[in-house]
């Protein structure tokens, strides 16, 4: 079982995987998961928009999207992220780019652990669930996310 990082048509963030792996795991523990295969395929607006028009019949940008092929209690699954629109975000809500990627990140493993957004109120539990999430982000990682910046 392996979470796996991909860049298509844009360069690779400079994560810490290792330790980005062990944050994750840690975080869908909490749910009472454990991680499957996991693949990140980070992209551009276009890829995104690519593959929600192809996969979901959506014709519109996002930031992420979850394919989720969870098993019981092992989640696993193919999550996009558009590091344009982490760019966006970033900028939009007044933070780094590193910590709006870290909480993409999280976003689509508390996706895999079972937390919607879509509902009324469910945007609000979720962003609860990432600033919970955010927080168990080991000092070394964090003072890393304020150095990542996108090129």
């Amino acid at each position: 079982m392996a979470i796996s990082y991909y860049a298509e048509d844009t360069p690779m963030p400079p994560l810490k995987k290792r330790e980005t792996n062990a944050w994750i795991r840690s975080v869908a523990s909490l749910y009472g998961k454990q991680c499957g295969d996991i693949s990140y395929i980070f992209c551009t607006d276009e890829k995104i928009l690519e593959v929600n028009r192809k996969f979901l019949q959506h014709d519109y940008y996002t930031d992420i999207i979850t394919f989720d092929y969870t098993e019981k209690e092992r989640i696993s699954g193919d999550i996009f992220i558009s590091l344009d629109m982490v760019q966006s975000n970033a900028l939009a809500f007044g933070t780094t780019f590193g910590n709006e990627l870290y909480r993409i990140i999280i976003h689509g493993i508390l996706h895999l652990c079972g937390i919607n957004d879509k509902a009324p109120g469910e945007r609000e539990i979720m962003t609860q669930k990432e600033n919970e999430a955010l927080a168990l982000l080991p000092a070394a990682q964090k003072s890393r996310i304020e150095q990542l910046q996108r090129k």
